[in-house]
């Protein structure tokens, strides 16, 4: 089978450190400085590398950072595939106040684009789909990208049978949820506790609201199997006739950040590998636990998914 293939539109390059404070007025002198490949997609294919997946991240990059972006993957073992795009490739700040552990993350926007670059991207990732693989785009729209870019790329990819896991906000989640397309619809969409309580209008207190949800989207033709995360309750999962919980063993966190994209990588690699869906639960909720055991922006480490798996429990709900 060919290679998974992610796709991140709106990449960055990520820079994190740390501050003994975090207070106005000052200059902050950072320490402690990592730079890193950044946003979802190109996450998810760092993520399925450490694994021993096959991947390939295709990405939107401009300008010195996309040229950073590109050598930081390459250097790392993962497959690129550089869509180019105007302007320069975004970059991403998270800073650790040293005094009590809190994390501050800020995030610039990506260049806008035009509507030939949104049809070129398009056009770019039809041909560089797996036909009858596994693909996944992850992460936030550019500016200029319109809100229901996902529903055309499910349209565009019809024909290929290529599995489609989405994991994204904004506009473009609203949309695939106000406006399902059941004869194309994604075979998995992913996203976070903020993002469904924005969704629901409410906040979700419970695993079975959550999974309430999560089965309606389902029956309603957002997603053939449509996955929320609870944050340290771990996640639900449901699909036609499924409605699983899957919750993590205790660990020690020491940044959230790199759990989401942890996840969807282990969980789209166990899928790609033939595993049954819940089975894919496991594997990412040992993925995401795995990554919240790791400093700053770093993701999964293959070595602590392995430990945390038997941990993981999956049930019916």
């Amino acid at each position: 089978m060919q290679p998974i293939l992610t796709v991140t539109l709106n990449p960055a390059l990520d820079l994190a450190g740390s501050v003994p404070h975090v207070i106005p007025g000052p200059k902050l002198r950072v320490t402690d400085l990592t730079i890193e490949p950044g946003g979802g997609g190109i996450n998810v294919a760092r993520v399925i590398h450490r694994l021993g997946g096959p991947v390939t991240a295709l990405a939107g990059l401009g300008g010195p950072a996309g040229d950073r972006i590109t050598r930081l993957l390459e250097a790392e073992g993962v497959r690129v595939r550089r869509l180019d795009v105007p302007g320069d490739t975004r970059e991403s700040l998270a800073i650790t106040d040293s005094s009590d552990g809190q994390q501050f993350r800020f995030v610039l926007p990506g260049p806008e684009w035009e509507d030939t670059t949104v049809q070129s991207a398009l056009d770019a990732i039809v041909e560089a789909a797996p036909a009858g693989g596994w693909m996944v785009l992850s992460g936030s729209q550019p500016p200029g990208v319109p809100a229901d870019f996902p529903q055309r790329l499910t349209r565009a990819l019809a024909g290929q049978r290529t599995r489609l896991v989405i994991d994204t906000s904004g506009d473009a989640l609203a949309a695939l949820y106000t406006s399902p397309q059941a004869e194309s619809r994604p075979a998995v969409l992913r996203m976070d506790r903020a993002e469904s309580e924005a969704l629901a209008g409410r906040a979700l207190n419970s695993a079975e609201e959550s999974l309430t949800l999560a089965s309606a989207m389902v029956d309603r033709g957002v997603a053939s199997l449509v996955v929320l995360a609870r944050g340290a309750e771990g996640s639900v999962m449901a699909a036609e006739g499924m409605r699983l919980l899957a919750t993590p063993p205790h660990v020690t966190v020491e940044s959230a950040v790199g759990a989401g994209d942890s996840f969807t990588g282990a969980f789209t690699l166990a899928l790609f590998r033939g595993e049954a869906p819940a089975e894919a639960l496991r594997h990412g909720t040992a993925a995401a636990a795995a990554a919240v055991t790791t400093p700053a922006s770093d993701l999964c480490h293959a070595a602590d998914v392995v430990q945390l798996l038997a941990g993981c429990r999956v049930v019916a709900a």
